[in-house]
């Protein structure tokens, strides 16, 4: 396992790192809070091996783990997408989740600042992600951000049997 390599922050006592392959107890159990924030506890299936196999071999997504004193409290996970439009990549956040006790502390705007650093070096066109719509804290958050609401898009969604009983179409 290679040395961690810390990112500095400008909140004191707080850094950034990528997750290692040894942190797949840490981001299942983010997983989790986050899930049962969101009322989602039944929709999580994911298991240390499957985020293994997927984030450290398959390396299809890249997860950043913040630490306040060097304790892990807040993790995001993003991938690239594609603009066809633009051309370019972009980077869709599939989740970002801070404990409750260090929320207010400026953490997830340092993660966000952070991704967005990262899609302007790596020259993307688009730093998207998705918020349930009851969630009006965070609603206005990202708001605050300068982030708008593609209110004129719906996401559709082909989960389990359906996604097989398309393929079975082919």
């Amino acid at each position: 396992m290679k040395e961690i390599e810390y990112i500095d922050t400008k909140l004191n006592n707080f850094k950034i790192r990528y997750a290692q392959e040894n942190d797949v107890s840490i981001i299942l159990e983010f997983i989790k809070e986050l899930a049962s924030y969101e009322k989602l506890n039944d929709q999580v299936v994911a298991t240390e091996d499957i985020l293994k196999r997927s984030l450290f071999d398959r390396k299809v997504a890249e997860v950043l783990i913040g630490e306040y004193d060097c304790k892990p409290v807040c993790y995001a996970i993003f991938f690239y997408n594609f603009s066809t439009f633009t051309g370019k990549p972009g980077i869709y956040l599939e989740d970002i989740y801070v404990k409750p006790e260090y929320r207010n502390k400026g953490i997830g705007k340092i993660i966000l600042t952070y991704i967005a650093k990262l899609a302007t070096d790596r020259d993307c066109s688009r730093f998207e992600w998705a918020c349930l719509d009851w969630n009006e804290p965070s609603i206005n958050f990202y708001k605050s951000l300068g982030a708008v609401p593609m209110d004129e898009w719906t996401v559709y969604r082909l989960e389990g049997d359906s996604i097989k009983k398309l393929a079975e179409k082919f």
